[in-house]
Formats: structure tokens, sequence, C-alpha cells
């Protein structure tokens, strides 16, 4: 008979939908099977004229069009980045077998992450007031750039009326809106939760902010494919990127109750502050170690349980070296058996969804039983020393993997997934049978 509730006595949470829309492809399978072939996502930027800028490319979610997925009037009112919630919520909820709008909606929770919301809409609108008056400032610039919009625009298509929140917290927003959400189902208050994360941020001021700070890399606007080389030891900064990842996350009971296909269990989540600098990381790794071992022990399992990472990985020099750090402290020589990758390598950072569509790319891990590569990685780095999966995937037995992600301002944030069912139920000789590995 399944068991319902965790070690710790909480129900369980597991993942019935995914939807996504990132510079890799238009839904969650698609950026899936691009991560794997090593189809970049980066590109010369096309939303702007890049021209007086030192960096000129970016992830970009491309031939994107609102009115494929909503109403044309009512994209017109949203900020970019609810346009792609929307997008992403509506193929996670019929990925689930859900209808819109959902049943039992006071027992269906919204929680979407956002790094800054609708930022293009409150520049624009300044833009317009500045040069036109303020009678030309459009009626929807408040609810366009609020970073709850896209929450809320979710929360419209599924028609739920359980708890709606919002996390903004930089690069470990997605990881930490996951994370919260299953928070939700453990203490009662919902039995669905529409989650993930969303960036639309490839704006010139946003480029150009990033590339001031001189954490973009400026070297490969002629190479954009190659631009992003986590763990390389010539990486020289991130590519921004942008784009949605959205999962429907439900109690086990619930789910099997009325027959959902589960891709896997969401064990384990926690988070942590660095409490030390903005932007730059503590040199002892406090803060990673903490959110990662925390993770792991919410999950209820021991350290040497986790069988792959997907890393923050950014590609600076500084991140990808505490990364490491952090890895080797907490694993100690576990660490150099344990795959590492980054997809931010094909991805880019995508910022306040860049945690979700990782989270994604760590259940197709589970369901293929593969580890994603790191792309671009050509040139070890004596500081960056562990296995980095390069330059293309790898068959594994994967049972438990842990996905990492580190923000501006010392947010840490960490998932622990599982495979469903539980893949330490069976022997080894089991898995491999079935995975054909």
């Amino acid at each position: 008979m399944e068991n319902y509730k965790d070690s710790r006595g909480r129900p369980r949470v597991v993942i019935t939908g995914m939807g996504a829309m990132s510079p890799l492809g238009h839904t969650a399978q698609e950026s899936w099977q691009s991560l794997l072939a090593g189809r970049s996502g980066i590109g010369p930027i096309t939303q702007f004229d890049p021209s007086e800028l030192p960096v000129t490319i970016a992830g970009e979610v491309k031939d994107f069009d609102p009115s494929d997925y909503m109403n044309f009037k009512e994209a017109r009112r949203m900020s970019r980045s609810s346009q792609l919630a929307v997008a992403a919520a509506r193929m996670a909820i019929a990925d689930a077998g859900l209808p819109e709008p959902l049943p039992n909606r006071e027992r269906v929770g919204v929680l979407v992450g956002t790094g800054v919301g609708g930022f293009e809409v409150a520049i624009e609108q300044w833009d317009v007031y500045q040069s036109k008056g303020y009678h030309r400032v459009s009626p929807f610039a408040m609810t366009g750039y609020l970073a709850n919009m896209p929450s809320h625009q979710v929360s419209l298509v599924a028609g739920s009326l359980g708890p709606i929140n919002t996390v903004v917290a930089a690069c470990a927003t997605g990881t930490q809106s996951l994370g919260e959400a299953a928070e939700m189902i453990r203490r009662g208050a919902a039995d669905t939760v529409i989650a993930g994360g969303v960036e639309g941020l490839i704006h010139e001021a946003a480029i150009a902010g990033f590339a001031r700070m001189r954490v973009l890399t400026t070297t490969h606007n002629e190479d954009p494919e190659h631009a992003s080389k986590p763990f390389d030891k010539n990486r020289d900064g991130f590519v921004l990127s942008e784009g949605a990842g959205i999962m429907v996350l439900e109690r086990l009971d619930h789910a099997l109750a009325r027959g959902a296909h589960i891709y896997a269990e969401l064990l384990g989540y926690a988070s942590s502050s660095d409490a030390f600098h903005v932007a730059t990381p503590d040199p002892d790794a406090i803060g990673k170690i903490n959110a990662m071992r925390w993770a792991i022990e919410d999950a209820g399992l021991e350290v040497g349980a986790v069988d792959y990472i997907n890393a923050h990985g950014t590609a600076t020099e500084i991140n990808d070296v505490s990364e490491t750090l952090a890895i080797k402290k907490l694993f100690e020589e576990q660490a150099y058996n344990i795959p590492v990758s980054s997809s931010k390598s094909a991805l880019g950072h995508a910022m306040g969804g860049t945690g979700a569509l990782e989270a994604i790319f760590c259940t197709y891990a589970l369901v293929d039983q593969t580890a994603p590569p790191t792309w671009n990685y050509e040139t070890p780095d004596p500081e960056c020393d562990l296995d980095y999966v390069p330059n293309a995937p790898r068959q594994m037995i994967l049972r438990t993997v842990l996905s990492n992600s580190f923000g501006l301002g010392g947010q840490n944030a960490c998932l622990v997934l599982a495979q469903y069912p539980n893949g330490r139920d069976k022997d080894d000789t089991a898995i491999e049978s079935e995975n054909n590995i």
C-alpha cells in the first residue's frame, strides 16, 4: 500500500505537469531535448538594437507570439514575464491532465516567482511620461510591472481561489518558488499548486547594468553558441537569458486518486542566506553548504544519497569556484564521484526563471535516467576540478538529484527531486535492467 506521508509525517509532493517557454524551445520537452542535443538558445539580441553596448548576445525566447496562448487584448496589458508565465502555465496544466478552470478551486494555489517582474513596462511608461506627458501614460502601467502579476495572471487562467504568493529572490527565485509551493501542500493549505519562475529581462537597461557589474561575457559576441562556459578555465561571465518554467505540484494521494501521471517527487527543499555581500559569494561558501545540507536533510536522506547535481554554474569566475568549493566541503571525497553540470551552458541565465527551468531538466533527468551535459567545457580549471559531464549527456542510474540556485543578495535555494516510485526501494540490478544502462 502506498505511503502518502514522508519520513516526517508530512504529505508527499509529486510533479504531475510541466510547461516551459525558453530559449531552448516552446515546451518543456523541446527545451530538454535541445539541452541534450547541444542546440544552444543563445544568439544575437533581436528585441532591441544592442550596438552601443559591449554585449550583443542573449538567450531570447524566439518567435514567441503571446496571442497563441491568450487573448490579444489581454496580452497587450501584460508584461513579457506575465505572457511567458501564462503560456508555460497553460502547458503545465494541460500536461497534468487538468481542465481550465480547475475543479475544487479553493484547494488550488499559485506561486510564480520573478526577479524583477515587468521591468520593461516601468521603463517604457516612464519614457512615455517624459516625452508625452501624464495623459499618455497607460492606466495599466502599474499593474503591468508589479512582481506579483505573473502569479495573478496564472491564477486567472487556472481559476484558482487558494493561496497565492510571489517569491522575489533574484537568481534563486524559481527554485525557492517551487520549494515554497511544496510547503503549501505539506502544511495542508492546498492539494495542487501551480508553481515556478519567470523572467523577461532582455532589455538594454538590464544588459547595461549587468555589463557594468562585469558579470556578463563580453568576448563572445561573434560566437554566441559557445559564449557560456561554466566551470571552464576561460569563462568570463554569464549570458543573460529569459524564460518561464512552470510545474503542477500535487499531494501524492490527490494525484493518485485522479489517475495522474507522476513524473517525479519533490522530496526536499531549503533556503539560506550568505549574509556576506550583495554580489560576491562568501569565500567559505557557508550559505551554499547550508542550503544543500538542509535540503538533503529535509528530504530525509543522507548526503551520500545524491546521484547528480544540477549546478547553479553561471560561468562567472568567482561563482563557479565558490559552488565547486561548497560541493567539495559538503560531500568531501564523494564530491569527485558525483556528476555536476550546468544547464546555463546552453540556456543562459534566465534569472528568476532559471531555477524552475532547471528543476524541469532535473525531472526529465530522472525520467530518462540521463545527466545533462555542461556544453562548451574545453579547458579544465584547477580550482574547478569536479566531474562536470562535459559536452555530452550521460546515461546513468539516477534516483535522487539536487538542484542548486544561488542569487544576488546571498540568496541560496536548493531542491531535492527523486524518482517516483522511489528508486531506492529497488535494488540497483533492477534499475539497470529497467533503464538498459
